[in-house]
């Protein structure tokens, strides 16, 4: 159960916490993310470390007792994510013209759409190990076909859907190689967050 925090994260983000036993995102770590997303992408201070949607979309918190809830944590994350590809988008229209966008885009689509047509359990490779935890594959296939439909029938698909998507686990060969899946996903994300 998500309770309201005293007092607004820095920057004045306000997100609920969980229960004092339950564990959520560490504050201090989600709030100096936060800070620095937000001063990166104002423009305060050019000599910061840049800041990607990329970044966004992957960064991670350590758990804390008390901390804040992961899913408001998480929604506020969708929301600067799209607003850093968005902005992405339009400084490299700005810098290299709308050809360049497009070209860009296609051959991500080309390289993904490439993968999403190979044989039902085929897609992925097959971890070597025997015991080395694993997706299980009807899963796995059965987003990549709903994307299939997102890219070549227009049908309705949430980015948001796709970069929590939740397999069920296999074990070893008998199922689809987790980091590769995962990495697959991600430019997924990546190319729907850009076009949406």
């Amino acid at each position: 159960m998500a309770h309201p925090t005293t007092q607004p994260a820095r920057g004045s983000a306000l997100f609920d916490r969980v229960g004092p036993r339950e564990h959520g995102y560490n504050m201090r770590q989600v709030d100096q993310f936060l800070d620095r997303a937000r001063e990166y992408y104002d423009g305060w201070d050019s000599a910061l470390p840049p800041v990607t949607s990329h970044d966004v979309r992957t960064v991670s918190f350590d758990p804390a007792r008390g901390g804040y809830d992961p899913r408001a944590v998480g929604s506020a994350l969708d929301r600067l994510e799209d607003a850093f590809a968005q902005r992405e988008r339009d400084e490299l229209i700005a810098r290299e013209g709308g050809e360049a966008w497009l070209t860009r885009i296609g051959r991500l689509s080309s390289v993904l759409r490439a993968r999403l047509h190979r044989a039902p359990g085929e897609r992925f490779r097959r971890p070597r190990r025997r015991n080395v935890s694993s997706y299980n594959v009807q899963d796995v296939d059965a987003l990549c076909n709903e994307l299939l439909r997102y890219f070549e029938h227009d049908e309705p698909r949430s980015v948001d859907t796709v970069g929590r998507a939740v397999f069920r686990g296999a074990r070893g060969q008998d199922g689809s190689e987790e980091n590769q899946v995962d990495a697959f996903l991600e430019r997924v994300v990546e190319l729907m967050a850009t076009i949406d």
